[in-house]
């Protein structure tokens, strides 16, 4: 394979791998908001021993995650100088603006919500899950903004051989960013969905003890999914006037490429179609009694992230052969590096996330089979009202 061929299988292979991350991310912290605004609101014990749990899991998908984002990031100096090059000073200003809100912002909230429980005034402490909820998706927003540049280049100048940002309000607007963005936000929120509902179906399969916890969690997952899967399609199929009109050669390559795009709207009426018909069966524990939906709801988590890949593919790999769309080719991108220094660092880089995300996948498990504490933590009655 050629340095360039390999240079974008790494990057296919890392970013894939980071996305997953990104999408329970982003999925579990919206459903986290959920949680604890009805627990600080009515009260309830259970609503604080829902947020505890799901929030367990979050957050070691939420540290893992920014592990492997640390590691995809060197790619960009490694394998591709050429895009920086040409276009840092357009494509690395919403980059670096992700980074200072994810590894600044949302990580400072998100400590402080980790170690707050019992400690801060209740509506403090929902404040810091909203901000960080805020801050996950500001990050999103950024990274849609830089890669909506690369499909779409637009706010810039040229400057001798350099691009050069000259009208920022231009990358917010994009319309190959706008539209993208809505379909990501709703691809994250199905797959917390689909997630929730999986692992609570597992405990009933199991049949732990916790009956009324697992119902609750069942029933937002449901209710999540039957939702938020219709408008991640509608969000989807919009995008189709925008890639013909500024993108017609990626209509064109939907003839070779078809098939990943073929795939994830298949998946997506599935998704849709089953939690709508599992809506007037969930409520009067129907589900819950009968033990095949509760199996085909178990495997049915990895389908959303699944889709998100295809999606992904589609979008990245019809842009080929530009990197920016009709300004940088992909092979004139690639560092100018031996293909086997490419190779080496592939094979280091895929190691290493396939070794994150068997940690991760084993930390979830183990919490799952866990389950939710017995109690929540006792909270003093002074701190609570303070």
């Amino acid at each position: 394979m050629s340095a360039v061929d390999l240079a974008r299988l790494q990057f296919a292979t890392t970013t894939s791998f980071h996305f997953l991350f990104v999408l329970l991310t982003l999925g579990l912290v919206t459903l986290l908001v959920v949680m604890q605004t009805r627990f600080t609101i009515t009260g309830l014990p259970v609503h604080e021993r829902m947020t505890r749990f799901w929030g367990r899991i979050y957050v070691i998908n939420y540290a893992l995650g920014i592990v492997t984002g640390i590691v995809m990031e060197f790619q960009f100096g490694l394998n591709w100088s050429g895009l920086s090059t040409y276009a840092g000073d357009v494509f690395g200003a919403p980059l670096a603006l992700e980074t200072l809100i994810a590894f600044f912002l949302e990580s400072t909230f998100l400590g402080l919500w980790i170690f707050g429980w019992g400690k801060l005034n209740r509506w403090l402490h929902l404040a810091l899950l909203y901000l960080t909820a805020l801050t996950a998706f500001a990050s999103a927003f950024w990274i849609m903004a830089a890669n909506g540049f690369l499909q779409h280049p637009v706010g810039y100048r040229v400057d001798g051989n350099v691009l050069r940002l000259d009208d920022f309000g231009a990358l917010l607007t994009n319309p190959t960013f706008t539209s993208a963005l809505t379909h990501v936000v709703f691809a994250s929120i199905t797959v917390g969905g689909v997630f929730l509902t999986g692992v609570s179906a597992y405990h009933f399969i199991k049949r732990t003890p916790e009956a009324d916890f697992f119902r609750r969690s069942l029933r937002m997952g449901v209710v999540t999914t039957a939702l938020a899967t219709p408008a991640l399609i509608g969000a989807g199929f919009a995008q189709f006037p925008v890639i013909a009109r500024y993108q017609p050669g990626k209509s064109e390559a939907a003839q070779w490429i078809g098939a990943p795009l073929g795939f994830m709207i298949i998946i997506g009426m599935v998704l849709t179609a089953v939690s709508w018909l599992t809506l007037p069966l969930l409520f009067k524990d129907a589900v819950i009694r009968m033990r095949f939906p509760l199996y085909l709801m178990v495997i049915g988590i990895p389908l959303p992230f699944v889709a998100a890949i295809f999606g992904w593919m589609f979008r990245e790999i019809g842009r080929q052969p530009w990197l920016i769309y009709g300004l940088l080719r992909t092979e004139d991108a690639v560092s100018h590096v031996d293909a086997s220094q490419i190779l080496l660092s592939l094979v280091v880089f895929t190691f290493l996330f396939v070794v994150l995300t068997c940690v991760d996948w084993a930390l979830i498990a183990r919490a799952v089979r866990r389950g939710p504490d017995v109690a929540p933590a006792p909270v003093s009655p002074m701190v609570v009202t303070l």
